[in-house]
């Protein structure tokens, strides 16, 4: 009984030093590829597809680090997509789901990864760097 104890302990001790190995990954995508093929009604409607596979730089916007990919479907016309997307980084994949406000911030969830980031989870936060979407802050927060 006292080895069940201990084995729990040292388990339940080792997952907590895992949560607090947090990393912070800044990035700037160029949304040179964005698409969107309008599927609903004539014009920005519901179930319209925006579908994408851009570049991610560091912080600096001058050492390009990877490529992201992915989809957002429109679910609230002229506010919100619902989005999931692949980031691809040299040590792994981070995949994310969540909202895309058309004139706000965003918070997704990380939903996963592969390679370093295999078992990601935490959140990544977006911000526009301008009004025309050409380009957008990434920070992600993994725990």
């Amino acid at each position: 009984m006292n080895r069940v104890l201990v084995l729990f302990g040292a388990l339940a001790l080792g997952a907590s030093f895992g949560a607090a190995a947090a990393e912070r990954i800044q990035l700037i995508e160029h949304a040179d590829t964005d698409t969107v093929t309008d599927l609903g009604a004539k014009g920005d409607s519901v179930g319209d597809l925006l579908t994408f596979a851009n570049p991610v730089y560091d912080a600096t916007n001058k050492t390009k680090l990877g490529s992201d990919q992915g989809y957002c479907v429109r679910v609230n016309v002229g506010k919100s997509w619902e989005c999931f997307w692949t980031l691809m980084l040299k040590d792994g994949e981070i995949t994310v789901e969540g909202p895309f406000y058309d004139s706000s911030d965003s918070v997704m969830v990380i939903t996963g990864g592969t390679g370093k980031y295999a078992g990601a989870k935490g959140d990544m936060k977006l911000h526009a760097r301008d009004s025309k979407g050409s380009s957008y802050d990434f920070v992600y927060e993994l725990l």
